[in-house]
């Protein structure tokens, strides 16, 4: 399941994928703010949502003030459960839906700024720089096609230059991934905990992904 947040007035865009249903009341906390009214499209090619979980979805996103929210599946039971919420709901073809979420992608702002946990089963992407403020939990996945910029706890898996850019870096505040991965070149996280008090930055060395101290330089 893919899920379109799309903000009219500002063209603001941003695409979450795989949400953990349990814990999506964090994941659009910060949407809260937002005082334009925005749309939400769910896309779900070959998955079962049920009532409740739709229910769900559809109770969280009145208090984030979504003024439209609509399915697009190629499975009739979703649709059903959709109509029976009257949520706007549309039974597509699996190739159609990959066609929209291809447009969707397409137009998605490069850099992506995000508040908040990513939580174990979310997957968030960008087209340029991904910086997230807050933590990346053991199960969740990122990547960008050029950096990340972890202001938190880096726990998952991180995949950075995904064009195949062999100069993207990785940094965090507590540098400890399952797995990362820069251009075509993955390495296993370390076993043991970081022992540092500085951040962090993972970039790729003679073939290989090392991590080294993240100094920033000073212009003056």
């Amino acid at each position: 399941m893919e899920i379109v947040l799309k903000n009219t007035k500002s063209k603001y865009l941003e695409i979450f994928a795989s949400l953990d249903l349990d814990n999506i009341h964090e994941t659009f906390k910060r949407f809260s703010t937002i005082e334009d009214p925005s749309e939400a499209i769910i896309f779900a090619v070959n998955e079962s949502i049920n009532s409740q979980q739709l229910l769900k979805l559809k109770n969280l996103f009145d208090k984030i003030n979504i003024s439209s929210f609509c399915i697009y599946s190629n499975n009739r039971y979703t649709i059903l459960c959709g109509k029976s919420l009257k949520i706007d709901s549309a039974f597509i073809r699996e190739q159609e839906i990959k066609n929209k979420l291809l447009l969707y992608n397409s137009t998605k702002k490069d850099d992506i700024l995000h508040r908040g946990t990513v939580r174990s089963g979310e997957r968030i992407s960008s087209n340029g720089n991904l910086c997230i403020i807050g933590d990346v939990n053991p199960g969740a996945i990122v990547s960008a096609e050029e950096n990340i910029y972890v202001w938190g706890k880096l726990l998952g898996i991180a995949f950075a230059g995904k064009s195949g850019n062999k100069n993207a870096s990785i940094a965090s505040l507590y540098l400890n991934p399952l797995q990362l991965r820069i251009a075509d070149v993955i390495a296993i996280g370390p076993k043991d905990k970081p022992k540092n008090c500085y951040p962090e930055i993972a970039v790729i060395d003679k073939q290989s992904i090392i991590i080294k101290p993240h100094i920033i330089e000073s212009k003056n």
